[in-house]
């Protein structure tokens, strides 16, 4: 049998992770670190997981340690956002150095002229520009309409830059595939918070339910073993004379009833082991079914925070820390970064260029007009009219950052009637337990009432059967009623995102 007083308070999400991960899951005034938080980060035990659970009692935080450790699910996000630092990491190549070569040459016909040419482009930030450096060499005569491609004897060399003025200049589908990238990473780090707060408190679930479970085991096999003892004392009683012989089909009735409620308790223990080895991993992966022997006793279980200490933290800084209100100013961020992209397309393309050019060596073919430097400066116009396609996608645009603003002011409405109704459920949890404790005391009272009343003849034995199912269903009651306030004292951890208590510390 196990009492509401009883120790071990891990967080789990109860019906507020349901809501949707976009509103259920959890920050709070415990900063979260700059750095996602991997599995292979968290400190492993002296000894192998497997062996530890094999050879006692299993504790909420092995089980945190175990799912924290081993469950896919979280390894799937680790691996969306390794795919999220890929993107990144492409996006970071359209600044790449890029060479390029170039031969020419004539091996027939009236002109013999050819050259070989190398050239590097390096794109630059500012201004969405690009700098460039090249080298040619030529050989021969050219025609007329092919002059350029003459140099001196020792060849060419050029420097030059090109600049955008109006459009590209603050922003280019270059810098915003960068940027885009980097918040899609953070995006991610999001993720896997949430992925390992959501599997965090699942696995905590299972394991409190397993726990009430068999308690509930207890409960009805000490109901049964009363039964089982009293049908030893009828038979000798019918034996002797003293009990007519209807007592001991009628206490076989009570056997046969306390069996099947036994039954149904060791089928839901059975199914709660299975659903807890889920998150019960070995270090292979392999499922992990706990046995009724790693059942944990009173004395190794934590009470449950005092209510007071739990509603401390401020609101504002539990909003300002909740994943998902970040991971919208991520999206915010996004979005506008989008808009400015397409407001980018409205404006008339005005394109700066400068090139320094410079032949060495004994005049070539082309004659003295190379032998000179020459610094040549351009400007580009374009103006596009209509601009239909450009304003469309600016509206769009706007438009989307309109939906993000009003989906985050939705969200974080939710997220603040969510708290108040963690906390309501985690202060009516806390008085019901109280209230099933004095239950549970009151029963076992009137149980050793009747018992004592019935050795000495002025009970009888319907009365004695009911007051003792009475007790049973009132141990029940309250070891639900602790599940219950474990489940919700888990959510408003999980909610405040208490990172220690989800064993994510």
């Amino acid at each position: 049998m196990i009492f509401f007083g009883r120790k071990g308070a891990s967080p789990c999400f109860g019906s507020f992770v349901v809501l949707t991960l976009a509103g259920a899951i959890t920050g709070a005034g415990i900063a979260i670190p700059a750095q996602p938080l991997h599995a292979q980060d968290i400190e492993p035990n002296e000894q192998p997981l497997e062996q530890a659970l094999r050879t006692g009692h299993l504790l909420p935080e092995e089980v945190l340690r175990s799912s924290a450790l081993t469950f896919p699910r979280i390894f799937e996000a680790f691996e969306r956002e390794a795919a999220a630092r890929a993107d990144q990491l492409a996006a970071d190549g359209a600044f790449d150095l890029m060479l390029s070569a170039e031969y020419y040459d004539r091996f027939t016909g009236t002109f013999s002229g050819g050259f070989a040419e190398g050239k590097a482009t390096q794109p630059i930030a500012p201004f969405g520009g690009e700098v460039f450096a090249s080298y040619r060499l030529s050989d021969g005569r050219f025609p007329i309409y092919e002059n350029v491609f003459n140099t001196n004897e020792l060849g060419e060399f050029k420097v030059g830059a090109l600049f955008s003025l109006l459009r590209n200049r603050r922003i280019d589908s270059r810098r915003f595939s960068i940027e885009d990238a980097r918040l899609a990473a953070s995006q991610a780090r999001l993720d896997v918070l949430l992925v390992q707060l959501n599997v965090q408190f699942e696995a905590l679930r299972a394991y409190w339910r397993w726990v009430a479970a068999g308690d509930e085991i207890r409960v009805y096999e000490g109901l049964l073993e009363i039964a089982e003892a009293r049908a030893i004392g009828i038979r000798r009683q019918v034996e002797a004379g003293a009990a007519p012989a209807i007592a001991v089909v009628e206490n076989e009735q009570n056997v046969i009833r306390r069996r099947s409620l036994l039954a149904e308790a060791e089928r839901n223990f059975a199914t709660a082991a299975n659903s807890l080895s889920f998150y019960l991993r070995d270090e292979r992966g392999e499922l992990i079914v706990p046995t009724r022997e790693q059942l944990p006793d009173d004395t190794r279980l934590d009470e449950l925070p005092d209510i007071q200490s739990l509603m401390s933290m401020a609101r504002s800084d539990i909003l300002d820390q909740r994943p998902e209100l970040r991971n919208f100013r991520i999206q915010l961020e996004r979005a506008r970064n989008r808009v400015e992209l397409r407001r980018n397309d409205l404006k008339p393309n005005l394109d700066f260029s400068v090139e320094l050019s410079r032949d060495f060596g004994p005049i070539g073919d082309g004659g003295s007009t190379f032998d000179s430097t020459d610094t040549v400066v351009g400007l580009t116009l374009s103006v596009p009219l209509q601009r239909r396609t450009a304003r469309g996608a600016v509206q769009k645009a706007e438009a989307q950052l309109r939906e993000i603003e009003l989906r985050e002011q939705r969200t974080e409405d939710q997220i603040k009637v969510e708290l108040d109704n963690i906390l309501e459920n985690l202060n009516a949890a806390l008085r019901i337990a109280g209230l099933a404790r004095d239950e549970v005391v009151q029963a076992t009272q009137v149980v050793a009432g009747e018992r004592k009343r019935f050795r000495l003849g002025a009970g009888d034995f319907f009365r004695v059967n009911l007051q003792e199912e009475r007790a049973a269903d009132a141990q029940v009651r309250a070891i639900r009623a602790e599940l219950n306030g474990r489940l919700a004292a888990a959510s408003y951890s999980a909610a405040t995102m208490n990172l220690a208590e989800l064993g994510l510390e």
